[in-house]
């Protein structure tokens, strides 16, 4: 007996990280649009848009909130933090109050 691996074992295990890697990267595009759209919005403050970056960030909380809400817990991923209720009323609280803020304080001159 020798302690080299299988060739054959070899040539297999990359076949199906990639696959299972796959799978997984595709089930976490809720979480992944709603960190590109906060990151959008980030740039957006960076670059002296600063209404319009609150607005998309306020937008992406709010989609995360969506998301949450209409998907069934399998599907959300990485999106679900508590249950379904909490969730929502978290994101939502957090979406209103963004947005209520965002046009409420005056614009940096």
């Amino acid at each position: 007996m020798t302690d080299e691996p299988d060739e054959r074992l070899a040539q297999v295990r990359p076949i199906r990280q990639t696959r299972q890697w796959g799978r997984v990267s595709f089930a976490q595009w809720p979480i992944s649009v709603v960190l590109f759209g906060m990151g959008v919005a980030l740039v957006m403050i960076g670059t002296d848009h600063f209404r319009r970056g609150s607005i998309v960030l306020s937008a992406s909380v709010l989609l995360a909130m969506f998301l949450r809400l209409m998907m069934p817990n399998g599907d959300v991923g990485m999106l679900a933090v508590r249950s379904r209720r909490t969730d929502v009323m978290v994101l939502g609280a957090l979406g209103i109050g963004l947005t209520i803020f965002t046009f409420w304080v005056p614009a940096p001159n």
